[in-house]
């Protein structure tokens, strides 16, 4: 033993204190190493999902290195105990120069811990729409829906959002809990028009299309209140009436998925201009200007 103490200090130039610091920080790595090769391996054969690969690889990207840190620290720091204090004046000094990656940093934690949204959920972040495609230590990441295009339809562009955001900012999760959204559509016609015959059109066109989605949608507010205060009474369509400077409205009320509404929006059109189309008492209304001539 005394020779091998020997050898290593005249040939690599390190105490048997330090070497010995050094053989547990590299088995240390290799273990961390191992270990994330391991748990990926079980999650690729248990899962096909790409979703909670995904978050299985970010995590142990994310967390693994942390543990390696402290037990590298552990090792290198003689009394450890004192690790606390001196983190805790390190972290006293640089806060004020490194105030918004903290803040990001905090961020990141609190999405991973409270979830307010994950990979994959539609949200909105003050003026920024889209869904999440990846959430790193300092920022996520969405791509845009909205703006330009009508509809909640993707724009291409992808959207960096610092995490301190969630902080700052409300966000609306149109994926989390409750998976519809209620959306409306506005039909007007003239004062002259049948406007009861018009609501029931309307009626069918809504009832049929929506078939089965409020028993679906029903069972989702059930699983959803035992997490969220969620309670709706009627969960059907319905085409509500209102009296506009310019003739009738009816506005049709429906539950649809965050990325389906334009395309029920397009069903339900293309369904009330052919049945509008034969009907000779109902007509479109828009703003328009009418003159009268005194007396008449």
């Amino acid at each position: 033993m005394n020779q091998f103490n020997e050898f290593i200090t005249h040939h690599i130039g390190l105490n048997t204190e330090t070497f010995s610091k050094v053989v547990v920080s590299v088995l240390i790595i290799i273990f961390l190493s191992a270990l994330r090769l391991l748990i990926l391996k079980l999650v690729w054969r248990r899962t096909e999902d790409v979703k909670v690969r995904y978050q299985w690889k970010r995590s142990l990207s994310m967390t693994l290195p942390f543990i390696g840190l402290l037990m590298i620290a552990a090792v290198w720091i003689k009394a450890f105990e004192e690790f606390g204090t001196f983190l805790g004046l390190f972290t006293a000094g640089i806060a004020i120069a490194l105030k918004d990656p903290l803040t990001n940093l905090a961020g990141w934690l609190f999405i991973i811990f409270r979830k307010p949204f994950g990979v994959g959920d539609r949200v909105q972040i003050a003026d920024n729409v889209g869904d999440v495609i990846d959430i790193r230590l300092f920022q996520f990441t969405i791509l845009e829906i909205g703006n330009w295009v009508e509809a909640d339809q993707s724009t291409g562009r992808i959207v960096h959002i610092p995490n301190g955001k969630v902080f700052l900012e409300p966000q609306a999760n149109y994926s989390a809990g409750f998976e519809y959204i209620w959306n409306e559509i506005k039909v007007n016609i003239t004062f002259e028009s049948n406007w009861e015959k018009a609501k029931t059109i309307l009626e069918e066109i809504i009832n049929e299309l929506e078939e089965g989605i409020p028993e679906k949608a029903k069972k989702e507010i059930l699983e959803a209140s035992k997490n969220y205060m969620i309670y709706y009474k009627h969960l059907t369509p319905i085409v509500y009436t209102s009296v506009k400077e310019f003739g009738v409205r009816l506005t049709i009320r429906y539950l649809c998925h965050p990325r389906t509404r334009r395309g029920s929006e397009n069903q339900i059109w293309q369904r009330i201009l052919t049945a509008f189309g034969t009907e000779k008492d109902i007509h479109f209304a828009y703003p328009t200007t009418r003159f009268f001539t005194a007396g008449e």
